[in-house]
């Protein structure tokens, strides 16, 4: 199940990290995923598991405990996941990306001792939250506000579409300490901490198992040694995540297209229709050939993009080219996967209707596709 076909070249620690990977999501992911997503269930026994196999801290150095490797590996790791299950995968992307990477990033040396050790071994799970139900797209736009106090700052409001809440220890989460997009500080919010609390949960289309609800903030205090980054500097540490948030989460929909190819390629073999395998049928082999295409031409984008990263020469508008890529064609061979069972892919009886609704969350989620393509014209064109 390893094998992928075209070697990339990426070398033996990411060859090593997706053979690790990969065994383990076939073993304890993938007999879970159909679970998973009928009670729209977070399997959250797995976190200490993949902890010890040291693939919640891939970015983060050795010192604080993780592997000390780049984002290339990230993304393979996040692929082989997502591959099992693009729910797992989600969780897993905003638990190892979004939190644990941005505070590998910003935090101070005694927030880095305080709470990388339990996330990284899977014994926490993290969260980051950005958007509100008025602020998406517009981020910059949120209204949680926190006021500053005598040792610290009082929170008050709310985020929505917030992956990993209910079961989140640990935060990342910016709030409004001024006016504009320079009155924007980040914070490190604990589960437990008095005002703060979990609302609604918000069931989803797909990416169910991979939970989703909003924060509220009632007079939360949270003290000065909270700050993760520069008072008023939230924006440049929320934006200088993005790319590698988008980089790494483009993993997902390479998972997705590669699950479609697993599940449809033996149906092909052995589904017979007028005598002979409908895989012999060249309408069905373009189909097949299609997908491949897709699947390894938005693999040789985001691992470029990946690689790029770790080198320190990443682009804002590939981050977003990358994952617009990969979405976009995620969502086609999704359906293709559909229209290759035939009546058997729209049942709930084979998983390919379940990737289709998986696949369709990263055109939306991480920023719109239409962001993205605003994004990347902006910044070709120099507007």
């Amino acid at each position: 199940m390893v094998d992928i076909g075209l070697d990339f070249a990426l070398g033996e620690m990411a060859d090593a990290i997706r053979e690790t990977t990969a065994r383990f999501a076939a073993d304890r992911i993938a007999p879970l995923a159909p679970r998973i997503d009928e009670e729209d269930w977070f399997p959250i026994e797995l976190w200490p598991e993949m902890g010890a196999l040291g693939l919640h801290g891939i970015t983060v150095a050795e010192e604080d405990g993780g592997l000390g490797l780049g984002y290339l590996e990230h993304v393979v790791a996040q692929e082989e996941v997502a591959r099992a299950s693009a729910s797992v995968g989600l969780s897993y992307g905003a638990h190892s990306n979004l939190c644990i990477n941005q505070i590998r990033r910003w935090a101070n040396p005694e927030q880095k001792a305080k709470y990388l050790p339990k996330l990284i071994s899977g014994e926490h799970v993290g969260s980051l939250a950005m958007s509100e139900a008025g602020a998406g797209s517009d981020v910059v736009s949120m209204k949680l506000k926190a006021d500053k106090v005598q040792g610290g700052y009082v929170l008050n409001g709310t985020k929505f579409w917030i992956t990993n809440a209910p079961y989140a220890d640990t935060l990342v989460v910016y709030a409004k300490t001024g006016d504009g997009s320079k009155g924007i500080t980040t914070f490190l919010i604990e589960k437990g901490m008095p005002g703060f609390s979990i609302g609604q949960k918000i069931p989803k289309m797909g990416m169910r198992g991979s939970p989703t609800a909003e924060l509220v903030f009632n007079d939360c205090e949270v003290p000065e040694e909270n700050v993760m980054g520069p008072v008023n500097g939230g924006v440049g540490v929320l934006m200088s995540g993005l790319d590698y948030e988008r980089t790494v989460l483009a993993g997902i929909q390479l998972g997705i297209m590669q699950a479609c190819l697993d599940w449809v390629l033996p149906y092909i073999r052995d589904r017979k229709q007028f005598g002979k395998p409908i895989g012999a049928f060249q309408l069905m082999q373009a189909k097949i050939a299609d997908m491949y295409v897709a699947l390894n031409s938005s693999r040789a984008y985001v691992y470029t993009v990946a690689k790029n990263c770790d080198a320190g020469k990443t682009t804002r508008f590939d981050a977003a080219g990358a994952i617009l890529l990969a979405s976009e064609n995620a969502v086609k061979v999704s359906l293709e996967a559909i229209q290759a069972l035939g009546g058997a892919g729209y049942t709930k009886d084979w998983p390919v209707e379940r990737f289709m609704r998986d696949a369709k969350l990263l055109d939306i989620g991480a920023g719109t596709n239409e962001i993205r393509r605003m994004l990347i014209g902006r910044e070709l064109i120099g507007a």
